[in-house]
């Protein structure tokens, strides 16, 4: 299907969700140039605050301070190799919950969304709550998800990759600890969709996800 074709059935936004290492930033990447649409990793917006957070000497316990670094992130800032550090991962998970910090990175995600960057016929954006919060509008909402010990190994994978030193049970508590406050967070807590499609990752590679997912959205453009 054609962005053209996509766009002319109403296929604006495809917004999708999930928890750490699912697998969604990959599908959101790879959808996004199959369908010729532009791509916001909203996480990127929370990491990038989190970089500059870290970088000014902040714990994260300020929540002023954090809203200061949302309020001024740049769109250049999200190609900074630097936002994939599990520090950075870490820290913008805790700034997340600040109800505070995600007002100020909300108006940066619509406007993606009304008026994707390029010409772009539509956007795919990626992060916790995008279906629920950011767009609950979207023509298409996937909530894509894998079993703990499967986003565990894949995160290992993509570390170790980098060259960073770490264990499995580290990451796999560090992930632990990261659903739960991404989960119980009272604003905008990473849930389901009550219309998203659910795409469980567990046992799939990335070609199966792109596919599975398209079948979604081809499925709901016809």
């Amino acid at each position: 299907m054609t962005a053209r074709r996509a766009a002319a059935s109403g296929v604006r936004v495809i917004a999708i969700d999930g928890p750490a290492a699912s697998g969604k930033g990959t599908l959101a990447q790879r959808l996004a140039a199959h369908y010729g649409y532009a791509r916001l990793d909203s996480g990127r917006l929370y990491r990038a605050a989190a970089r500059r957070l870290i970088a000014a000497g902040g714990t994260g316990e300020d929540a002023q301070a954090a809203v200061r670094a949302a309020q001024a992130v740049t769109a250049e800032e999200l190609a900074d190799p630097e936002l994939g550090t599990d520090q950075v991962a870490q820290m913008a998970s805790r700034i997340a919950a600040y109800p505070e910090v995600r007002a100020a990175l909300l108006d940066f995600q619509r406007r993606f969304a009304s008026r994707p960057p390029g010409g772009a016929p539509g956007a795919v954006i990626d992060g916790r709550d995008i279906g629920t919060v950011v767009c609950p509008g979207a023509a298409v909402k996937l909530f894509v998800t894998a079993s703990l010990e499967t986003r565990a190994e894949r995160r290992l994978k993509e570390l170790r990759e980098k060259g960073l030193d770490s264990i499995k049970t580290r990451v796999l508590q560090d992930m632990r600890e990261r659903d739960a406050r991404d989960r119980s967070r009272s604003e905008a807590p990473l849930t389901r969709a009550e219309d998203a499609h659910l795409l469980d990752t567990t046992g799939m590679d990335a070609d199966e996800a792109f596919a599975a997912a398209r079948a979604v959205i081809d499925g709901m453009c016809t």
